[in-house]
C-alpha cells in the first residue's frame, strides 16, 4: 500500500463534476493499494500519516503531527500510485488490487485515519472510482512517500 501525503492550506474535492468534500489546514492523501495488501497494510499507513511530524512547532521546526494540530485530512483513492514504468512510456497498472478489495481497505484505512485521529469530522474522502478533481493549496510543499512495505509489521 502507498500514500502520498502533502501538507495543506485547503484541498477541496469534486466527484464526477460534483462538489464532494473539503477541507482547511491539513494533509491531502493519495493512497494506491496494490495486490497482497492486507487490513494490517491500511492500519499502518494510517498511524504513519496521523503521527508523521511534519507541521511546524513555535520555533518553526516540523515537529508536530496532523493529530497534534487537530488539522482535517482529505483521503483520496488512487490507483495510479500502484504503477509500474519500468519497461516502455506506458504505465502498466496490473499490481492495483482489484476495485472491490482496493474499495474495502480504501475504506478501512479511512475508518483507522479516524480511530487514530479520534474524530471522524476531520477525516473528508474522495468518492471511489469517480472521475475526481482535486484543487489544493499546498503548504510548503511538503510532500512524502511512504509504502507500508516500509514498516515494519510486528511492531
Amino acid at each position: 500500500m502507498k500514500a502520498v501525503i502533502q501538507r495543506v492550506k485547503s484541498a477541496e474535492l469534486s466527484a464526477n463534476g460534483k462538489f464532494k468534500s473539503k477541507i482547511k489546514d491539513g494533509l491531502l492523501v493519495l493512497l494506491g493499494v496494490a495486490k497482497g495488501d492486507t487490513v494490517k497494510d491500511a492500519e499502518i499507513l494510517a498511524k504513519k500519516t496521523v503521527n508523521i511530524r511534519i507541521f511546524c512547532d513555535e520555533n518553526d521546526k516540523m515537529n508536530l503531527s496532523v493529530k497534534d494540530k487537530n488539522f482535517e485530512i482529505l483521503s483520496v483513492s488512487n490507483f495510479t500510485l500502484i504503477s509500474d514504468t519500468k519497461k516502455g512510456n506506458r504505465p502498466y497498472f496490473g499490481d492495483a488490487l482489484n476495485p472491490k478489495e482496493a474499495n474495502e481497505l480504501y475504506n478501512k484505512f479511512c475508518s483507522f485515519l479516524k480511530t487514530e485521529i479520534e474524530s471522524s469530522d476531520l477525516i473528508k474522502t474522495g468518492e471511489f472510482g469517480a472521475d475526481m478533481e482535486i484543487k489544493t493549496s499546498l503548504s510548503g510543499p511538503v510532500t512524502i512517500n511512504l509504502n507500508s512495505k516500509d514498516y515494519n509489521k510486528e511492531k
